[in-house]
């Protein structure tokens, strides 16, 4: 992973650490599935209007749009609005990194070495050890705090399966078109948007109801109200299109197993905001937690299975694509594959029909009409033609006549 991408992953975790703050204001005003709804109802509608679809096959793009979109977060916003703390929701949503690397060694054929292994693992007790110290400082105990923890591991779940549907979509394309096109991320990321409002906006009028819907939207004049608007529109434009559109774009270009242990830093800025805005104060164990999880997102990220670079002309080989041999290139969309045995063509080359026969080396084609000499008969040069049958030839011809004047008497010396 080159310098810019990691800089980049940096600016995703920072994004979505703070994201959680937005989603606690948010959910102080709004029900937690209809602010999910509204989170991607506000984006739909443009999308659809201006943003041509992506060149993706649509199974990848329901299960990016299905795991990434709804699940994820219609699980993560009803923990937090079951009392699941913002910091503590922001550690345990990414154990989607462990859950990504074990989905793509089982659906994408990655590699795993040992020392990324352990460094997720040592991660995980992070976060456990983090989770478990929370856990017992909470005001809603330890029983209080299972529901939301496993809905929120759920989520994470979820996320690992938008991030698998993400990468197969971007790598494999669509039958015939250019695979793996740049503005294609973004694209992707922003059709996300379409598929989760109306499942959310229905779960919302069956779990909270339409009157708890109806209030929360009559009364966005309110403080409460704008600023729940400003955490909706931080969610939208910096959570979704900008931080989700480059984890796209590195899921793209790199192995699953690669990109996925840098989500886990993404909860120690959430803790470490929590703590500045909102008064969550983390203990000295939290603190011990979140070490274990950079030291091991960082063995994880840098002790990844590192591929051969790449040469000038070369691309990376998608997950289930063909390498052509060495003698061998890669037919081009449309192209007809000749036999085994078929000559190709050169350019401009005329291919003889079935059964027409094709003049020797030193032959010419014979046009339509014009007689073939026999073997040892000279061809007519231009200007003459063919002497008939029991025809004498012009030469022989004059001299007989002049004999017959000689005899004649009419040739004078």
């Amino acid at each position: 992973m080159t310098t810019r991408d990691r800089c980049l992953g940096l600016t995703v975790i920072v994004l979505w650490g703070l994201n959680f703050i937005a989603i606690h204001v948010g959910l102080e005003h709004f029900p937690p599935f209809l602010f999910a709804s509204l989170r991607f109802a506000v984006m739909a509608l443009p999308v659809i209007a201006f943003v041509r679809f992506p060149r993706v096959r649509m199974r990848w793009f329901l299960l990016y749009a299905l795991g990434f979109g709804f699940g994820q977060f219609a699980l993560l916003f009803l923990a937090m609005d079951l009392g699941m703390p913002t910091g503590l929701a922001s550690l345990v949503l990414q154990t989607s990194a462990p859950f990504t690397v074990l989905l793509g060694v089982v659906f994408l054929r990655e590699r795993v070495v040992p020392a990324q292994l352990l460094g997720i693992l040592a991660a995980v007790v992070g976060i456990v050890v983090i989770g478990v110290d929370r856990a017992g400082h909470s005001d809603i105990g330890v029983g209080g705090v299972v529901v939301p923890i496993v809905l929120t591991v759920l989520a994470g779940l979820s996320w690992a399966i938008g991030n698998i549907g993400s990468r197969r979509a971007l790598t494999e394309g669509t039958p015939g078109k250019p695979r793996g096109l740049m503005d294609d991320s973004l694209r992707l990321t922003l059709w996300l948007s379409v598929v989760p409002p109306i499942p959310l906006l229905a779960m919302s009028l069956l779990i909270d109801g339409p009157a708890a819907d109806l209030e929360s939207l009559t009364t966005l004049g309110t403080s409460s109200g704008l600023t729940a608007l400003a955490g909706l529109a931080y969610v939208v434009l910096l959570g979704t299109i900008v931080g989700a559109g480059l984890w796209s774009g590195l899921m793209k270009r790199y192995p699953a197993s690669r990109v996925a242990p840098m989500s886990l830093l993404v909860p120690i800025v959430g803790i470490s905001a929590s703590w500045a805005l909102l008064g969550e104060q983390p203990t000295w164990v939290e603190i011990g937690g979140a070490a274990l999880v950079i030291a091991g997102c960082a063995v994880g990220v840098l002790a990844a299975p590192r591929s051969r670079p790449a040469v000038h002309g070369q691309r990376e080989v998608a997950p289930g694509e063909r390498i052509p041999a060495p003698d061998q290139r890669e037919v081009a969309p449309g192209e007809r594959i000749p036999a085994p045995g078929e000559r190709i063509p050169a350019p401009g080359e005329r291919i003889p029909a079935p059964g027409e026969r094709v003049p020797a080396p030193g032959q010419r084609e014979v046009a339509p009409g014009q007689r073939v000499p026999a073997p040892g008969q000279r061809e007519d040069a231009p200007g003459q033609r063919t002497v008939a049958p029991g025809e004498l030839d012009p030469a022989t011809r004059i001299r007989r006549v002049s004999a017959q004047r000689v005899d004649d008497g009419l040739v004078h010396t």
